[in-house]
């Protein structure tokens, strides 16, 4: 199993963060398996794309909600990554409470 979970939709209340304000996060690594996923579905376009990170974010987005990590943004590097048989990415981690 790649991911902790597949989730369908954010659990969580919206955040609202603008990408300055994800970008002033410290990214860390964090193992896939204990990501839940709020997509079920991947654009291959962005899997595939050799500058699929040129206009977002180096980092994926997680949000951390009642102790469970949900990638929020970022699946697609998160795939890649599994593909290349890593288990870690490096992820903005956003705590709510």
């Amino acid at each position: 199993m790649i991911f902790k979970r597949v989730g369908e939709g954010k659990p969580y209340p919206e955040q609202g963060l603008l990408p300055k304000q994800w970008a002033a996060i410290a990214p860390i690594q964090v193992r896939l398996d204990e990501l839940i996923t709020v997509k079920r579905t991947l654009d291959l376009d962005s899997l595939l794309d050799d500058e699929s990170t040129f206009y977002g974010d180096l980092f994926a987005h997680v949000v951390r909600w009642q102790g469970e990590l949900y990638l929020e943004d970022g699946l697609h590097r998160a795939l890649r990554a599994a593909l290349q048989q890593r288990a870690t990415i490096h992820a903005r981690i956003l705590d709510l409470k």
